[in-house]
């Protein structure tokens, strides 16, 4: 397996979802003001609220993301020649995690990298933090729609996404999406999805593509996106030694 120094991220991985911050900031604004002409209690305790849910966004993009997949990552005990493939990489946040457990092995992004999505989101931004983290020689970018893959039939190891699916239009889209994952994944092959929203439904379509050992769980508070009202759960599944 590679070398892994610590978890620490060494590059500059931007914040998810960024045009939320500025809405939580107007939001605080307004109710502080509310309470201010009104003298009532409620408006402050809505302005808490939302600076809570806020922090929680914010920590879950900045630190609690790391921690979560790094402990993902050392759990599936990867020898270190695989290739892995992140759908929606971003700016590499998990895709260079995974980078650090290869040797010969090769981590593989696609995005259409949409700064919607997160700050500062472009194919260069992933680049300099690859070489931040040492791991240029272990990745591989590719600008593409996770609807339709550049990618043989089962050509890849293991497939990872985070807070990506959720972006794409539609449940047929996304159903796409997880047929694709499916698709370029090896005989048992290992998928992990992590998402705040539609993870039901990547299940069912998953059950309906024949896979084993699917299941979904909670990822727990570090990956709270909006307090306990938004949580991100993983969906896991492996692909039959044979499948056609």
């Amino acid at each position: 397996m590679g070398t892994i120094v610590d978890d620490k991220p060494q590059g500059s991985y931007g914040i998810d979802a960024p045009r939320l911050l500025p809405l939580f900031g107007l939001l605080v604004v307004a109710n502080l003001a509310s309470g201010i002409v009104s003298s009532t209690l409620w408006p402050f305790l809505g302005a808490a609220a939302l600076l809570t849910c806020g922090a929680c966004g914010l920590h879950a993009s900045r630190r609690g993301k790391f921690v979560v997949w790094s402990q993902l990552l050392r759990d599936l005990k990867l020898k270190g020649d695989e290739h892995i493939l992140d759908l929606g990489c971003g700016r590499g946040a998990v895709l260079l995690l995974a980078a650090r457990h290869l040797t010969t092995g090769l981590a593989v992004g696609v995005d259409i990298w949409n700064r919607g999505d997160q700050s500062g989101n472009s194919e260069q931004a992933t680049r300099l933090n690859a070489a931040a983290e040492q791991v240029s020689d272990r990745v591989e970018l590719h600008t593409a729609d996770m609807t339709a893959l550049p990618f043989e039939d089962a050509s890849i190891d293991v497939v990872v996404s985070n807070l990506a699916l959720h972006n794409i239009k539609g449940r047929e889209g996304r159903a796409k999406a997880v047929e694709e994952a499916v698709r370029v994944l090896r005989p048992s092959g290992r998928v992990l999805i992590a998402d705040i929203w539609g993870t039901s439904d990547y299940c069912r379509r998953l059950l309906e593509l024949e896979m084993t050992a699917v299941a979904r769980r909670s990822l727990g508070w570090r990956m709270w996106w909006s307090g306990p009202w938004l949580p991100t759960h993983l969906v896991t599944v492996t692909k039959p030694p044979r499948w056609d």
